[in-house]
């Protein structure tokens, strides 16, 4: 699953360090919204609705602050868990006024394996406490160093769909800096332009489409093998993630999108 999760969501979390500063201004998203996908695993001619995943926002109150918590579940279908069943549960709690990250959680169970992640950051001392423990490797304590914008994905996700596409050049790089598990990596996004799609249910939208750099590991090859279409308007919701994996390619579509104060205005046919 943390490959559809990532298929989901990695659009987000590469684009917003392209703005100097740490600060986000929110003008596209509200506490309340969801949205859920539906997730394809193709091999050859083969195509299977192996999964879901949802994304939503509370409010929160934390430390003091006024926030977001934000909480993304994906989920194996019935009809495919007994085959290697997934349930994963993240979530980041962010401040609202500026959209940095306070605290990230990752509880992963696939395939009967265990996983866990959780990062406390301290912008002030600019440093990150992360704690990690992967199946029964025992559990990591460390200490990361925050100086340049550093996200957990889930809050990259909500602070990146502020950015203006529109002053952005055609195959022009927007650089990230991500925590992931126990380091912190220099990723990138690629703008390639505008473009329509449909999706599975003969929706049409107008699109910004990016690829992704991704991290070389268990699951992707590394390179730019993740491209993401999403809605060219205020909403800027992701409607369709496809990535390149190990074995076979991963698609995304969105299912459903509701609560948002920004509705998704770039559907060219109802």
């Amino acid at each position: 699953m943390k490959a559809l999760f990532l298929a989901t969501s990695m659009f987000f979390f590469t684009t917003t360090i392209g703005v100097a500063q740490c600060t986000v201004n929110n003008t596209v998203f509200n506490s309340g919204e969801e949205a859920y996908y539906h997730v394809y695993y193709h091999l050859g001619f083969i195509w299977l609705n192996a999964a879901g995943v949802s994304f939503k926002t509370e409010p929160l109150s934390y430390n003091e602050k006024k926030g977001y918590h934000f909480i993304s579940i994906g989920k194996t279908h019935p009809s495919y868990s007994w085959i290697f069943e997934v349930v994963d549960r993240y979530e980041s709690k962010a401040d609202s006024a500026t959209l940095n990250p306070l605290w990230f959680s990752k509880k992963t169970s696939e395939g009967g394996v265990q996983s866990y992640n959780r990062y406390v950051f301290d912008q002030k001392a600019s440093k990150i406490y992360t704690q990690i423990k992967n199946g029964d490797e025992p559990l990591k304590l460390d200490t990361l160093v925050n100086k340049e914008c550093v996200f957990d994905l889930l809050t990259a996700i909500y602070a990146c769909r502020n950015l203006n596409f529109e002053d952005k050049k055609i195959k022009e790089t927007i650089p990230i800096n991500l925590a992931i598990e126990d380091k912190i990596y220099p990723l990138y996004l690629r703008y390639l332009g505008k473009e329509e799609i449909s999706t599975n249910d003969s929706k049409r939208y107008r699109c910004q489409k990016f690829s992704i750099l991704l991290v070389e590991g268990t699951i992707f090859n590394g390179g730019e093998d993740m491209t993401v279409w999403v809605s060219d308007d205020m909403a800027r919701v992701p409607i369709r993630i496809e990535a390149k994996i190990l074995i076979g390619s991963i698609v995304a579509n969105l299912d459903n999108h509701k609560g948002n104060k920004r509705p998704i205005t770039a559907i060219l046919n109802q």
